[in-house]
């Protein structure tokens, strides 16, 4: 139920009523409600806010943040909860900017954008491309807000191209004072490069200035292999073949589709030389394939073995079964539709960055281990992973993406984030483990945990960094040690802009606090994960018990 402009909500205890009654007689409203119900994209998580605020404007964000500051309440900014993480959930107060969406400015000499900070990629793609502009680069997903995708390292797939965040050129960021400064790489540097990728640890990002490009199509088309050629293309056709490359590998088949898309000449376009047209419709973008893999995904939870078979039925009907071949999959888009991807259903994602040099090892070890293969067997290695894979079968495929930040010489702009998992001296290789949630159902637990234990294990071995807004299990103690001086740069950063915590939670105690630094006042403090109804968990917290209201 909404809550009229300077209403109280009245389930809130009486201290905190007083206080939010106090300070609504100006003309700067509070729009928030009780009795909302949270829940990630993916249903992994769902937490019952206290609060529930969704402001219109800087001013509102300010009262917001002023008010759970009188009112000793931890403050979670929260956009479409792609991420599978418990990142997003509280037992506090959450901040939505789905209304706080608008375009501010656009100057399309310049490629200059500036908008609100809560409006969806898909909403931007939109404006942008009205005016004959568009994004470098993008994810697979265009339904996060700007300052989510900024905020957890989103990035496409591309040797020419870095994260999203690299077009970003200013923010204004709300602190926990309640004042919104303005960050560049010119103005407050340490505060910029600590915001473009703060996985909410910060405050509240209000405003994004970045730089659009022209506008631009991409001819993209897909092809079929054994992993056998991508391993052996790897060093130098397979990157280097389209400005954007992504693959999917199949372990259980031993083969991957290979996606790739340049750019349509403007003039082509415009002269109609070439067409824009939409792809073939798959089998799993039509209703009945998307309702039959998912019912074999819910099969294969209770007979595991018949997952392989799956991964074989369901590629060939969606792909094609022959090597080599250039599918039906096929397109000349405007580059913010091409970039999609349909995610299907509901999924834990594991994504580790690894220098790109390391893809066919990791490939062909984590390839090994599932198949369980033998000295003597065809793409046998030795896995040296030291867990074992028996009785234990994954979903496919694993996503493998591309980026590089030094190319576009981010660091020498400025605008390289402190937390950018890709490698300081080359590309990186992004490697996705999804596990499906068949209508919003876990594979067994014992099944994930194990894979992604030993996927995880082969990571580290390999150098790698974990992607911020995915599953993973690392402590404060392994990032210290990766990151160096800007990992203590960024922690400097963020006990400077909110030192009583109160962008803080159970997620930033167990990846970037740790259980040596002392309970900050305002900080969040998880104390019941239980199993949700429908699947998931639903996670209950409560504030620190030492400064009370």
């Amino acid at each position: 139920m909404a809550v009229p402009e300077h209403a109280t909500p009245s389930a809130l205890p009486a201290e905190v009523r007083s206080i939010i009654a106090a300070n609504t007689s100006d003309s700067v409203p509070f729009r928030a409600r009780t009795a909302y119900a949270h829940r990630t994209w993916a249903r992994t998580f769902s937490s019952l806010p206290e609060l529930f605020i969704q402001p219109e404007s800087i001013a509102e964000i300010e009262k917001a943040v002023s008010l759970a500051r009188q009112c000793r309440r931890r403050l979670v900014t929260v956009g479409s909860g792609h991420s599978p993480s418990d990142m997003t959930c509280t037992s506090s107060w959450m901040l939505n900017l789905d209304n706080f969406n608008r375009v501010l400015a656009v100057d399309g000499a310049t490629g200059l954008c500036t908008v609100q900070a809560g409006i969806r990629l898909y909403q931007l793609s939109a404006t942008l491309d009205a005016v004959g502009l568009a994004m470098p680069s993008l994810g697979s997903i265009n339904e996060q807000s700007i300052a989510g995708t900024i905020s957890t390292g989103t990035h496409g797939s591309s040797l020419r191209h870095g994260l999203v965040s690299e077009s970003i050129v200013e923010l204004k960021v709300t602190m926990a004072d309640g004042k919104t400064r303005v960050c560049s790489a010119e103005q407050r540097p340490e505060l910029f490069r600590a915001a473009l990728l703060s996985v909410g640890a910060l405050g509240v990002i209000a405003e994004v200035t970045l730089r659009a490009v022209p506008a631009f199509s991409l001819s993209w088309s897909q092809t079929i292999d054994a992993d056998a050629r991508l391993f052996n293309t790897w060093e130098g056709e397979l990157w280097k073949q389209a400005e954007f490359v992504r693959v999917w590998w199949f372990p259980y088949m031993r083969r991957a589709v290979v996606w790739k898309a340049d750019k349509v000449p403007k003039e082509d376009i415009e002269a109609g030389r070439i067409k824009h047209h939409q792809p073939g419709t798959s089998f799993l973008d039509r209703k009945l394939g998307y309702i039959i893999y998912q019912n074999l995904l819910a099969l294969a939870r209770w007979i595991p073995r018949i997952t392989p078979w799956i991964e074989w039925f369901v590629f060939g009907l969606n792909y094609g079964f022959r090597n080599g071949e250039s599918t039906r999959l096929s397109g000349v888009q405007p580059s913010y539709k091409a970039f999609l991807l349909n995610c299907l259903y509901s999924q834990f994602v594991n994504e580790w960055a690894i220098p790109i040099h390391k893809g066919p090892e990791a490939l062909q070890r984590l390839g090994a281990w599932l198949n369980r293969l033998q000295p003597g067997d065809p793409g046998y290695v030795d896995h040296r992973i030291p867990f074992s894979a028996e009785g234990l079968w994954v979903h496919s495929p694993v996503e493998v993406r591309v980026s590089d930040t030094t190319v576009n010489s981010s660091a020498a702009k400025g605008n390289r984030p402190y937390l950018d998992i890709t490698p300081n001296d080359g590309p990186a290789l992004y490697l996705n483990a999804t596990m499906y949630r068949p209508y919003y159902r876990d594979p067994t637990n014992e099944a994930t945990e194990r894979y992604y234990q030993a996927f995880e294990w082969l990571m580290r071995d390999l150098g790698g960094k974990p992607h911020w807004a995915k599953t993973f299990t690392v402590t404060p103690n392994e990032f210290a040690a990766w990151y160096g001086d800007e990992w203590r740069q960024f922690c400097k950063v963020r006990d400077e802009a909110d030192p009583e915590g109160m962008f803080v939670g159970p997620w930033h105690r167990r990846y970037l606090l740790g259980g040596e630094t002392p309970l900050l006042p305002l900080e969040e403090v998880g104390f019941l994960r239980e199993q949700a109804k429908g699947g998931g968990f639903r996670v209950s917290g409560r504030q620190n018990p030492a400064a009370p209201v």
